[in-house]
């Protein structure tokens, strides 16, 4: 969805996902740091339970986002705002929860900002990108392992070579084939679920029940950031091992 203009001068692009549940139950997904952590990356909250006053997502090794969290209206909405980088417009990030005839609700994510130029149009327009991934993993988490506590281990690492040979080179060393089996080097085995050109999604039965998310991103001509996620449910899961992770993508 490209960006639309308010006539305030707000410029936001809106992502959006249907999945099952209950307001209440989808709050905890989207609102809380281990609902947040159980789809998307590790999360937690500072302040007050009942309103917290920071959002900190970790995207990896000195590589956190935090937000302070503006509006708190449970299980309807919350608005939080971050610094995206120097020079750049605080961007607000809307958090609304719509319950749905059949048992369903929607999770829509507006990001915005006041903006007088288009110069950061092409940022906000890449976060829809983003939220399809994980929008993606939310949905495949209800779907098996709704009610279920779970967490994420993630590991990433930039390699040289280009797209289209790191992502081969993944798909035969970490076992990823189009509807078929995957058994990875640190111990994970499952069965692949959806397969594109540079990004993968399997669930998983073993060490735990799971899910695992690989993807490949262009960093430039031929650096290539390549990050997997290995999400576990269930009661008394003993977490996948990051080390394992980070050396089965060093092995690239």
């Amino acid at each position: 969805m490209p960006v639309r203009v308010k006539g305030d001068g707000r410029r936001e692009v809106v992502s959006e996902v249907e999945i099952p549940g209950t307001p209440e139950e989808v709050w905890e997904l989207v609102a809380t740091g281990p609902g947040i952590s159980s789809w998307f990356v590790p999360t937690r909250t500072e302040g007050d339970d009942a309103r917290p006053s920071k959002l900190i997502c970790s995207f990896g090794p000195g590589m956190e986002a935090i937000a302070e969290i503006l509006e708190w209206s449970p299980p309807q909405s919350f608005c939080a705002e971050a610094p995206w980088g120097p020079g750049v417009p605080p961007v607000a990030t809307e958090w609304h929860v719509e319950a749905k005839s059949g048992g369903t609700c929607v999770v829509r994510v507006v990001h915005s900002m006041f903006a007088s130029t288009d110069d950061w149009d092409d940022q906000l327009e890449g976060t829809e990108h983003g939220w399809a991934t994980f929008f993606a993993v939310l949905a495949l988490r209800q779907e098996h392992f709704r009610g279920l506590a779970g967490g994420v281990v993630q590991a990433s690492l930039q390699v040289g070579g280009g797209l289209d040979h790191v992502w081969a080179r993944a798909e035969a060393q970490l076992g990823l084939r189009s509807e078929g089996e995957v058994h990875t080097p640190w111990g994970a085995s499952g069965r692949v679920l959806r397969h594109g050109e540079s990004e993968a999604f399997a669930l998983l039965r073993a060490p735990a029940p799971g899910l695992l998310h690989l993807s490949a991103m262009p960093m430039g001509e031929e650096e290539v950031l390549l990050t997997a996620r290995q999400f576990h449910y269930g009661a008394d899961v003993t977490a996948p091992d990051e080390g394992a992770l980070r050396d089965a993508l060093a092995g690239l």
